[in-house]
């Protein structure tokens, strides 16, 4: 199936969509204007261009991920509510 004959009331079937033909008709005209200038972007030379994920350039900002002494098994355990050796002691889940 080329891109330009796209049928809306096959794609609205295949995804269980319950169109009338007025909706139909509306989004096959929608359908058939976004294929038509999809069609036109693929004309373009685009050679040397560089294919890009944004329209801006984005830098996550983070700190560096640096080791840490972290709290001690003792510590760690003082206020846990219930303690069964040297873990938590949580409520059973399943059955």
């Amino acid at each position: 199936m080329s891109a330009q004959k796209l049928d809306v009331a096959h794609i609205a079937n295949l995804a269980r969509l319950d169109l009338n033909e007025e909706e139909i008709a509306t989004f096959q005209s929608q359908l058939d204007k976004i294929l038509a200038y999809v069609e036109k972007l693929s004309g373009l030379d685009v050679e040397g261009i560089e294919p890009t994920a944004h329209a801006i350039p984005v830098f996550d900002v983070m700190r560096d991920d640096v080791a840490r002494p972290g709290f001690g098994l003792e510590k760690a355990l003082r206020n846990a509510p219930r303690r069964v050796g040297d873990q938590f002691g949580v409520p059973k889940v399943i059955e």
